[in-house]
């Protein structure tokens, strides 16, 4: 059957569901010794409002620890997973609107995890609330899982993965159409630094490993506001400067591609060693200045997946020594042990330390697989789109927390990619489209 119909009957409440989400600001929070909001009062509200609203659809639902749950329909022995995330990252600076509003503009929404991953969550539980309604003949169970902290450490989807049946397959609607059926590895690394610098009060930039940081702070001693405003303006910048704080705006981006921002921090890096010595920011200048590694000839590429690449996501440093945190995204193929050796031994010239922070393996699923096949026909007949293939990304979704899983959308291909950036967004249409084609997928796999 199609699907569009009966997607067009539910557009305002669907409409209407997401913007209240969006409007809850759920950015995590570490609040370890508040047990009925470990991450926040932000993401415990998040988590209150998709449950209640499963309830009211008439679906199953679960809660683990306040850090995740799950919406459940149908009856059967196997399940199919729908795995989404209700965190945020932080919103940043510069929109043209306030990025908890939900603003509907140009049939677009904006807000904050509008497409990331809101907007595909709330897509994916109309989908089943649709296939529901119709009561097609469903053989299995149809849970749709939530978790609250993907854009950090997976601690939600973990937990809940412990004390619940795993399910036998699924998809994470949270990358790009038409499907998603191998993610790079992500490697989070610190460098450590005990240099004592009298002259350095503070240096902070970025917030996340998986971000491009959109500024970088310093305070110096040096006076130095003449060479700051010709490094801005040679560079095409906007920054800054006031007594011995400097700043510099870039732009932020996902760190899958760390090409599609404007990292602040580099540039900090480049600008100060121009006239003092820090070992932290003259390795980043000298040696990771680039987003493959090639400076240091570590590069690699896979034909399969692609390029390693590196972001440089955040700095903390001070008179005392400081810690540059590192996001890599490696594809399969890739020698990790004979990587940290070599790149250990070139910080080390510098005096700096590389401790191993945090490592998620590369996830793959056969594109010739069933699967694949089925929610790939989904997208087609919805789109009539036949020309643009499965990829592999070098983002990371909850996919990968499964055995058989990819990730199904939901943004459309030639779309802008406003993930984790200022002013993101997600048209209307878009969300229609992906919700029939996710009904067309769950009454597939369904069956």
């Amino acid at each position: 059957m199609n699907f569009n119909e009966k997607v067009k009957q539910n557009k305002t409440d669907l409409i209407s569901d997401l913007r209240q989400l969006l409007r809850i600001p759920s950015v995590l929070i570490e609040t370890p010794d508040n047990l009925e909001a470990p991450f926040g009062q932000g993401l415990r509200d998040a988590l209150d409002f998709i449950l209640a609203l499963g309830e009211k659809m008439g679906f199953k639902t679960k809660r683990v620890d306040q850090i995740a749950g799950h919406i459940e329909f149908g009856e059967g022995e196997e399940i199919i997973g729908i795995l989404c995330h209700l965190d945020v990252v932080p919103a940043g600076e510069g929109w043209k609107y306030d990025p908890f509003q939900a603003v509907i503009e140009d049939n677009k929404i904006y807000a904050r995890g509008a497409i990331d991953d809101k907007g595909p969550l709330i897509s994916a539980l109309y989908a089943m609330k649709i296939i529901k309604d119709l009561k097609l003949p469903i053989h299995k169970r149809i849970r749709l899982i939530v978790g609250t902290d993907e854009e950090t450490a997976w601690r939600g989807i973990k937990r809940y993965l412990e004390v619940s049946e795993m399910p036998t397959f699924g998809f994470s609607p949270d990358a790009n159409f038409p499907l998603i059926y191998g993610e790079k590895g992500i490697l989070s690394l610190d460098l450590i630094s005990n240099f004592q610098d009298q002259h350095m009060q503070l240096l902070e930039a970025g917030e996340r490993y998986n971000v491009v940081p959109e500024k970088a702070v310093i305070q110096i001693s040096n006076h130095i506001e003449k060479d700051f405003q010709e490094y801005l303006k040679a560079n095409k910048l906007v920054g800054d400067a006031k007594l011995n704080e400097y700043t510099i705006h870039g732009q932020s981006a996902h760190a899958m591609e760390p090409n599609n921002g404007i990292n602040a921090l580099i540039h900090m890096a480049h600008f100060v060693t121009g006239f003092h010595h820090h070992p932290l920011l003259q390795f980043i200048s000298e040696k990771l200045n680039d987003s493959r590694f090639k400076k240091m000839g570590l590069h690699f590429t896979d034909p399969e997946m692609g390029d390693l690449t590196v972001n440089v996501a955040l700095a903390r440093i001070d008179q005392q020594g400081g810690r540059i945190g590192l996001n890599l995204r490696y594809p399969i193929n890739w020698s990790k042990d004979e990587f940290l050796s070599l790149f250990a031994k070139e910080a080390l010239k510098y005096g700096i330390e590389v401790r191993e922070k945090e490592d998620s393996k590369p996830h793959f699923v056969d594109k010739n697989s069933w699967l694949v096949q089925v929610l790939h026909q989904a997208y087609i007949k919805y789109t009539g789109d036949t020309t643009t293939p499965p990829a592999t990304i070098g983002g990371g979704t909850y996919a990968r927390a499964l055995k058989n899983a990819v990730a199904f959308g939901m943004m459309m291909p030639g779309r802008e990619d406003v993930v984790h950036e200022k002013n993101e967004y997600v048209f209307i249409d878009d969300l229609l489209t992906a919700t029939a084609i996710y009904c067309e997928a769950i009454a597939a796999l369904g069956k």
